[in-house]
C-alpha cells in the first residue's frame, strides 16, 4: 500500500512563483511519481485567521482551484478537495488540542513572526498548528512534503501523535518529511524575507502580463558586484535570481553563471524575465480556461471531499472509540 501524501495552500491573495515552485509544481512532481496516494486541499479554515472577506473567500478558493489544476494536478489521479467540506479536520483539531501544551504553540516561530508584523493575534492563529496536524493525522499520512518554514509545525504534528497515541493507544503514524529541493523563494525587494503575496513589487504573480514580469525583475535587488555569481551567503538577492531562473529553465545553477560570465546584470535579468513568461504562458491559458466553467470546477471539489471523507470518517470512527466518545 502507499504511502499516503498530504499538502494544503490557504486561498488568500494571488498566488505567486513562490506559491508555485514550493507547493503546486512540487505537488504535481509528487502526483506523477507513482510513489503516493495525493490529498491536496485548499485550506479554507486556516485562511480565517486572516480575515478573508467572504466574498474574496468564495473567489479565492475557486482560483486556487484553478491554479492547482494549471499547474498539473490532475483530479483523476490526486484528491483535490476544500479543508472545509471534510468537517473531521475541525472534530479532530478540538481532540488534539486537548494533548497538546500550550507551551509549545507559544514556541511556534510563524505565530511569533506574525505578531512582530503587527497582527493582532487571535485563538485561530495560535491553535493554527493543532489544525494543521488534524490535516495531517486524520488520513494517517506517512509523508508531508515541507520547506524549512513549515519543519517546525510537522516537528508539532509528530509530537501531537506521539501525545495522542501514550494517552489513548497506538493510532496515528509520525510523519515524515519528504525533503523537497524546492527553493525558498525570497522576496525581490528584500532577499531576506521569504516571497509575500501582500507585498506585489517583491513578487510575481502566476496571473502577472509578460510586460510586468520584466518590470519587477528588472527592479529587483541584486549587489554591487560586477557579474553574475552564486554565494547564497554573502551575496542573498542574485543567488535568489539564480534559484528561481534555475527552476523554470530546468538549468543547474553552474550553468547559468557559467552562461552569464563576464555579462552584466541587464542580461542576466531580461533573459530571467523572459524565462518565467515562457514558463508561465501555458500555465495562465488553462487557468483562463478552467474558469470560465466554476460549476466544473465546484463539481471536482465536491467529489474530492467525498473521497477524502471516506478516509476521514474512518480515521474519526476510531478516535471516538479511542478516546471512549459516544
Amino acid at each position: 500500500m502507499k504511502p499516503v501524501i498530504v499538502s494544503g495552500i490557504k486561498p488568500t491573495g494571488r498566488t505567486h512563483i513562490g506559491n508555485y515552485l514550493g507547493m503546486a509544481k512540487l505537488a504535481a512532481e509528487l502526483q506523477n511519481s507513482g510513489k503516493y496516494e495525493p490529498l491536496f486541499f485548499i485550506a479554507d479554515y486556516h485562511a480565517m485567521t486572516e480575515k478573508v472577506p467572504a466574498s474574496e473567500m468564495t473567489r479565492q478558493t475557486l482560483e486556487i482551484a484553478a491554479d492547482l489544476i494549471a499547474s498539473g494536478i490532475d483530479p483523476k489521479k490526486s484528491v483535490l478537495f476544500v479543508q472545509s467540506h471534510v468537517p473531521e479536520h475541525a472534530n479532530l483539531a478540538w481532540i488534539l488540542s486537548t494533548v497538546t501544551s500550550m507551551g509549545d504553540l507559544e514556541r511556534m516561530v510563524e505565530y511569533k513572526e506574525k505578531v512582530a508584523d503587527g497582527q493582532t493575534p487571535n485563538a485561530g492563529l495560535f491553535n493554527y498548528p493543532v489544525l494543521m496536524a488534524a490535516d495531517i493525522l486524520i488520513y494517517k499520512a506517512g509523508v508531508v512534503p515541507v520547506g524549512e518554514d513549515q519543519r517546525q509545525h510537522l516537528e508539532l504534528t509528530r509530537a501531537i501523535a506521539r501525545n495522542f497515541n501514550a494517552r489513548f493507544g497506538e493510532t496515528f503514524p509520525e510523519p515524515k518529511a519528504a525533503h523537497t529541493s524546492a527553493p525558498r523563494v525570497m522576496s525581490l525587494d528584500d532577499a531576506s524575507r521569504k516571497m509575500s503575496k501582500s507585498i506585489a513589487s517583491g513578487c510575481i504573480y502566476l496571473t502577472d502580463t509578460p510586460d510586468e514580469i520584466r518590470a519587477k525583475v528588472a527592479r529587483a535587488q541584486t549587489d554591487s558586484m560586477s557579474e553574475v555569481g552564486y554565494d547564497p551567503e554573502k551575496r542573498p538577492a542574485i543567488a535568489n535570481l539564480l534559484r528561481i531562473y534555475s527552476e523554470f529553465s530546468g538549468k543547474p545553477i553552474e550553468t547559468i553563471v557559467a552562461e552569464f560570465k563576464g555579462k552584466k546584470y541587464v542580461e542576466f535579468k531580461t533573459a530571467l524575465a523572459e524565462v518565467i513568461i515562457a514558463a508561465l504562458i501555458p500555465f495562465q491559458e488553462k487557468r483562463a480556461e478552467l474558469l470560465k466553467n466554476p460549476k466544473k470546477l465546484a463539481s471536482i471539489l465536491a467529489s474530492g471531499a467525498k473521497k477524502a471523507s471516506k478516509i476521514a470518517e474512518a480515521t474519526m470512527k476510531e478516535v471516538r472509540e479511542k478516546t471512549g466518545l459516544i
